[in-house]
């Protein structure tokens, strides 16, 4: 059965973003759109089209791997189990350090930001800020239903996310810890879970 123009649409923005990752984790913010579309095997134009410029690319591929992080928040049943979605949260966040490419791509969007701020802005504005305004959300929600009491619940994600990623991520980016694996990473997480949800107890 042939795709219809949706379906297709998506496929092409897939695959835009998955070469976005490889070709800046590589190459850095100042990649060039062109080895994107190449790399995608779309044309430059559909990569404007679909995106219209770099930083809203960025921001693009960006929102996807919030979207897989806060993913644990939004599904049924989470709210009524705030120990089980805080720990997923947690792991989401932190096995994302884990991956080479995310590490790399991290690296060369640092390394960039000082000359293309609106990449980092980018950057910033759709991973780290969004990804703790959905867990305030999240947290609001557990407050208002009495099984938490977070007065300030920006804040309070501030601290969640803090709690996992400690030092780990600065470890990752530094490659100076190996030994991050999935074993340790429901550990971290379960206990930032325990500890936070004793914290922040109604």
């Amino acid at each position: 059965m042939p795709r219809v123009a949706g379906q297709i649409d998506l496929a092409k923005s897939e695959a835009i973003l998955d070469a976005a990752v490889e070709v800046l984790a590589e190459r850095g913010a100042s990649a060039s759109l062109e080895e994107i579309a190449r790399r995608a095997c779309v044309s430059k134009q559909t990569i404007y089209n679909h995106y219209g410029s770099k930083a809203e690319l960025v921001r693009a591929l960006t929102e996807r791997r919030v979207h897989e992080i806060t993913a644990a928040l939004e599904t049924p049943g989470a709210v009524e189990h705030p120990a089980e979605a805080l720990a997923d949260f947690g792991r989401a966040l932190l096995g994302g350090i884990t991956r080479a490419q995310s590490i790399a791509f991290m690296r060369t969007a640092m390394a960039s930001a000082v000359d293309m701020p609106d990449v980092g802005q980018a950057l910033f504005e759709a991973g780290p800020r969004t990804s703790r305004r959905r867990l305030a959300s999240f947290l609001e929600l557990e407050t208002v239903a009495g099984r938490l009491n977070c007065p300030d619940p920006m804040e309070a994600a501030e601290f969640f996310a803090g709690m996992v990623l400690g030092s780990y991520q600065t470890a990752a980016l530094l490659g100076v810890d190996k030994n991050l694996d999935e074993a340790r990473i429901d550990r971290i997480a379960t206990e930032a879970a325990r500890r936070f949800l004793r914290a922040y107890a109604p």
